[in-house]
């Protein structure tokens, strides 16, 4: 995936500066894709340049202007081309996975440290995107906050991302027990 349709749907979503779309993208995209403030302003101005997106001076009290950042018809174009275009199957090329396998060529233990972080890692992860779920999408049957409303499709289609990522995250937790039980058990004891 290309930052530019990340880029694209982030303001299909909701227009915004740069600045907010930075703050976005740690908040919801950057769950599945990084981006520094540097590259997301670098693309911007591309894609500004490619006529895929319009900018409007918003005034500022106090303040120089803003830019706000909106999706213009050929940035449309261009991310409807993407969207309809295959994914290309992933390789597999996974650090862990192939350090879980040379253990048995070195001291299985020496690995059980680095694992455990990882999967604090992942943990904490997790935490964050339940936090997330229980915030943006609280359960329609559940006292929640005065604001909740019905899921339109783009949230709706947001929720199910998310979902992903909590799924990918549960898989993940379960497969490193795995992974420690199985260190731990080829561990002789010291």
């Amino acid at each position: 995936m290309a930052l530019d349709h990340a880029i694209l749907v982030s303001l299909l979503e909701k227009p915004g500066s740069g600045y907010e779309l930075a703050r976005r993208f740690e908040r919801s995209f950057g769950y599945f894709w990084t981006a520094t403030h540097q590259q997301i302003y670098r693309v911007l101005r591309r894609m500004e340049s490619e006529g895929w997106i319009d900018v409007r001076e918003v005034p500022q009290q106090g303040r120089p202007d803003k830019k706000e950042y909106s999706v213009a018809a050929p940035g449309r174009a261009a991310l409807s081309e993407w969207l309809h275009e295959p994914i290309a199957p992933e390789s597999v090329r996974h650090d862990l996975a192939v350090k879980i396998r040379g253990a048995a060529f070195d001291d299985p233990a020496a690995l059980i440290r680095e694992v455990e972080r990882y999967r604090q890692v992942h943990s904490e992860r997790l935490a964050h995107y339940l936090a997330g779920e229980a915030r943006d999408f609280p359960d329609p049957g559940a006292p929640g906050p005065l604001d909740a409303r019905p899921l339109d499709a783009g949230r709706e289609l947001q929720h199910v991302v998310l979902r992903g990522g909590i799924a990918y995250e549960r898989m993940t937790l379960a497969w490193l027990d795995d992974v420690l039980a199985t260190l731990r058990r080829l561990t002789p004891e010291r």
